[in-house]
């Protein structure tokens, strides 16, 4: 609580990287509901504009080294939840 903590997420693609890759990270609460999207990268980081998260998540990844991976600042416990990485590199999916 209180502190910056990194998501980690790593993949492995057939295919080169490029401007075509995206990122979404989305998160359930643990008490259940509605996943809702927290996080977008395609070339550039889109972090989510709403939502308990709005202006709390950096991007601390690197696609080219294949680190899709996402910082959150000030968390606290009602962030606790399921986090979820996903990563597409058309035409590897």
């Amino acid at each position: 609580v209180g502190e910056q903590v990194s998501l980690k997420c790593s993949f492995k693609s057939s295919s080169p990287v490029t401007e075509s890759l995206t990122v979404d990270w989305t998160y359930r609460p643990l008490a259940g509901g509605p996943m809702e999207t927290v996080f977008h990268y395609q070339s550039i980081p889109y972090p989510t504009t709403m939502g308990k998260f709005k202006d709390r998540i950096s991007w601390i990844g690197s696609v080219a080294k294949g680190d899709a991976s996402i910082a959150i600042q000030s968390p606290v416990i009602s962030d606790n939840g399921t986090f979820i990485c996903s990563v597409k590199n058309p035409p590897d999916v």
